[in-house]
C-alpha cells in the first residue's frame, strides 16, 4: 500500500465551477450563452459606502417631527410639462414582450400608488399599461417596434434609448417563443419567430443629428413632453456632456449591474462600468457645463433598497431607477415556486433564462397559462409597499445627516471601505481624509 503522502484537492480560482461548467457546455453546443438579469460578479458597490450621521459636528433631525422631503422635479429644463414625482425612485423600462401584460399593469399599478413613474420598453405602450400608470415614461429605442406619434403624444415624457448597462454597445433580443400574437402585432413582426434589436439608431449618427431628433420630438408633443437620453455606463464623462449638448433635459445612467431581457452572457459579465464607478464623472461633466440639477441625472443598476438610494443621490444623483429589484417585488424568483423552478434546472434566487418564456411567477412570459398567475392588483401593491419602505429608510438616513431633503445629501456625508470604492465615488477612505488619485492634505 502507497502510504506517501498527498496533497488535498484544490478547486482553480480562474478555472472555478462555473467556468469549467461554462467550458463543457460550450463545447456541448457550439454557441453562446443566452441569459437575463444584469451582471453576477462581484464590483465594487454601494455597499462599500458608509453615512457619517451627525453627533457633535452635525445636528440631527427628529423623524417623529421634523420633515425630511423627496419629492423631484423631472424635465425641468425645456419641457413645458416636466414630470414630478413624490419619491426619488422611479421603475426602469421593461416591454411588454419581455414581460408579461399583467407584469407591466402591476408596475404601473405600484408606480402610481405611491406617486411615480413608470417606462414602457421596446416593442410599445399596452394600454393596461397607460391606464394603470399615472405617469409613464415612453421608450424610443433603435428598433422601433411599436413605436408612433399618438403613442409619444400620450406619455407623459419620452425616453430615448442609446444603451443598456447590462450590454453597452449591444441591441435586444426576444426569442420566437416570447413573440405571441398581440406582441408580433404591436411590433409588426411574424408569431414565432426570434426578434433582433438593432444595436444603435437608423436615422442618427451622433449627437449632431440627436439634437435634430429630439427637436423632432419635441415638436411632435408640442413642447410639452421632457426628453430623456439613457446611456449605458461606458464613458460616463464624455456621454452625459453629449447628452446634454443634444438637448437632454434628463440623462439616465444605466451601469452594469443593470438587467436585461436576454444578452450574451460574456457581454453581461464583461462590458461596461458598475454603476458606482459612473456616477461621479457624470455629475463632473453636468458640474463642468453648469448643467448640474438643471439637466437631472437618473441612475440604476443594481439599486436594492434605501441606502443604496441614499447613496446615489450623495453622489449627485437627482433620483434612481429600478428593474430588477422591481420584478422581485412582484413575485420574481420567490422560494415558494422552489418545485418549479427545480425543474427547469435552476433556484429560486438564481433563475435567469426569462427569454425561454416558462418564468413560473408569470413575469417574464407570454405564456397565457403562466401569466394568468400573477395578480397585477396584488403584485402592484408588494412593489407599492417596496417603494414605500425604501423611500422611508432613504429618509431615515437623511435625517441622521441633517437634511430636511434627500436631495440635499452630498459626497461630505459619506467615507469608502475600500480604496477602490474611494477612488471611485472620490469619497474619502474610511478613517482618513485621502481620496484614491487626490494628493494627501
Amino acid at each position: 500500500m502507497d502510504w506517501t503522502p498527498r496533497t488535498a484537492p484544490r478547486a482553480s480560482a480562474t478555472f472555478d465551477e462555473f467556468s469549467l461548467s461554462e467550458i463543457r457546455r460550450a463545447a456541448a453546443t457550439g454557441i453562446y450563452d443566452i441569459r437575463g438579469a444584469g451582471a453576477k460578479r462581484k464590483v465594487p458597490h454601494f455597499d462599500d459606502l458608509l453615512f457619517l450621521g451627525a453627533s457633535m459636528s452635525r445636528y440631527p433631525l427628529e423623524g417623529y417631527r421634523e420633515k425630511c422631503a423627496t419629492d423631484v422635479w423631472l424635465g425641468t429644463r425645456f419641457a413645458d410639462k416636466p414630470i414630478h414625482i413624490k419619491i426619488p425612485i422611479t421603475i426602469a423600462g421593461m416591454s411588454f414582450g419581455s414581460l408579461s401584460a399583467q407584469a407591466k399593469e402591476a408596475l404601473g399599478r405600484g408606480a402610481s400608488q405611491v406617486g411615480t413613474s413608470t417606462t414602457t420598453g421596446d416593442g410599445g405602450m399596452t394600454e393596461e399599461e397607460r391606464h394603470h400608470s399615472t405617469l409613464l415614461v415612453y421608450q424610443l429605442l433603435p428598433s422601433r417596434y411599436g413605436m408612433n406619434p399618438d403613442d409619444l403624444r400620450r406619455a407623459d415624457a419620452i425616453e430615448i434609448v442609446v444603451g443598456q448597462g447590462a450590454k453597452p454597445g449591444g441591441g435586444g433580443m426576444l426569442l420566437g417563443q416570447k413573440i405571441s400574437d398581440r406582441v408580433a402585432e404591436m411590433r409588426t413582426l411574424p408569431t414565432g419567430i426570434d426578434q433582433r434589436s438593432a444595436c444603435r439608431h437608423p436615422d442618427w449618427t451622433g449627437p449632431d443629428d440627436l439634437e435634430i431628433k429630439i427637436e423632432e420630438l419635441r415638436e411632435i408633443t408640442d413642447w410639452q413632453k421632457p426628453i430623456y437620453i439613457k446611456v449605458g455606463a461606458s464613458r460616463p464623462y464624455y456621454d452625459t456632456a453629449l447628452a446634454v449638448k443634444s438637448g437632454a433635459d434628463v440623462v439616465v445612467l444605466d451601469g452594469m449591474q443593470g438587467g436585461t431581457a436576454a444578452t450574451q452572457e460574456v457581454f453581461i459579465e464583461h462590458v461596461g462600468l458598475p454603476i458606482l464607478g459612473a456616477i461621479r464623472p457624470a455629475v463632473q461633466a453636468l458640474q463642468d457645463l453648469g448643467m448640474h440639477r438643471k439637466v437631472q441625472l437618473i441612475v440604476s443598476g443594481g439599486i436594492r433598497n434605501g441606502a443604496d438610494v441614499a447613496k446615489a443621490l450623495a453622489l449627485g444623483a437627482d433620483a434612481v431607477s429600478i428593474g430588477t429589484a422591481a420584478l422581485v417585488a412582484l413575485g420574481d424568483n420567490d422560494p415558494a415556486l422552489e418545485e418549479e423552478y427545480q425543474k427547469l434546472g435552476t433556484t429560486a434566487g438564481c433563475y435567469d433564462d426569462w427569454h425561454e418564456g416558462r418564468d413560473p411567477a408569470g413575469i417574464t412570459t407570454q405564456d397565457p397559462e403562466l401569466a394568468a398567475r400573477l395578480d397585477p392588483a396584488l403584485a402592484g401593491r408588494r412593489l407599492a409597499n417596496y417603494l414605500s419602505v425604501m423611500t422611508l429608510e432613504a429618509q431615515t438616513i437623511a435625517r441622521a445627516c441633517g437634511k430636511s431633503h434627500v436631495r440635499n445629501l452630498e459626497p461630505e456625508d459619506l467615507v469608502a471601505l475600500t480604496v477602490e470604492s474611494a477612488a471611485m465615488a472620490k469619497v474619502p477612505l474610511a478613517g482618513t481624509d485621502w481620496i484614491p488619485g487626490s494628493k494627501m492634505k
